[in-house]
């Protein structure tokens, strides 16, 4: 068991149900939390929200939840500060990836991405910061990407939805200073033995890129000056730490966790 820093605390996570979204919901409840486990797949947020109730006895909800649909996530929030009377976190890490090279892209595909990835992360955080404003304080920590540093080859929709990310972030900590909500970013790095590299990244690589799997392996741990992939436990280290009172002092920042890859 961690340091027990958000005992009892309210914790709603975008993209819960599998992967990076999973491992964040099992550390905030290593740490006491009440986790709420928000996916477009409800039967999935149901069955992770259930393992991690029973894993670390806290109390857990697996709620469906498309981050795209304004309706259904106000009526979401509504419920969340009726049934739990307030939201302190919200991790906002719902997010898809399709790339194409830029004259082949399928306008349709760019709009997708453009609208789990950015419009999902605005429409959660203005729901979560109608709650927090009222009881002036919490916290909103946004899952980006290296890519929301620097843009990303054959990648141009996710690089795009990730730097208008970090421009959402850096507004919304300007907007919620005045009511002792922060706002941060956490950029990853290659996170290679992530559910989005093995069931679909390194596929999609090889194929925009031209080169085999093993060698888009090879490629992006390549370019790691730490010479290994980035963990989930690398992430939820600073996820937590983020939406910690350790962090009082931060807010509307993107914080690199690359291995050295990316460095501003």
């Amino acid at each position: 068991m961690c340091e027990a820093r958000f005992r009892d605390k309210i914790v709603l996570v975008t993209g819960g149900a599998q992967g990076l979204g999973e491992a964040i919901c099992k550390r905030f409840a290593d740490e006491g939390a009440v986790v709420l486990v928000g996916d477009i797949n409800e039967d999935g947020a149901k069955a992770t929200a259930e393992n991690i109730a029973n894993e670390f006895g806290v109390k857990t909800l697996g709620i469906k939840m498309n981050v795209t649909d304004d309706f259904e996530v106000h009526s979401i929030m509504e419920m969340v500060e009726k049934d739990f009377g307030r939201l302190d976190v919200l991790v906002s890490n719902a997010g898809i990836l399709k790339a194409h090279a830029i004259e082949e892209f399928p306008v349709s595909e760019w709009r997708m991405v453009m609208e789990v990835n950015l419009l999902g992360y605005m429409i959660c955080a203005k729901h979560a910061c109608q709650i927090m404003m009222k009881q002036k304080s919490g916290n909103i920590v946004q899952i980006n990407s290296k890519s929301g540093k620097k843009g990303s080859f054959r990648n141009s929709a996710y690089a795009a939805s990730k730097f208008g990310g970090v421009g959402l972030t850096q507004s919304l900590a300007l907007e919620m200073a005045p009511y002792g909500v922060r706002v941060n970013s956490v950029c990853p790095g290659n996170l290679l033995e992530g559910t989005l590299w093995q069931n679909s990244l390194f596929k999609q690589y090889s194929e925009t890129q031209g080169i085999s799997i093993d060698d888009v392996k090879k490629k992006y741990m390549d370019q790691v000056p730490l010479g290994r992939s980035c963990t989930y436990d690398d992430i939820t280290n600073v996820v937590t730490f983020l939406a910690s009172d350790q962090a009082s002092y931060m807010t509307g920042q993107a914080i690199n966790v690359t291995g050295g890859q990316e460095m501003h």
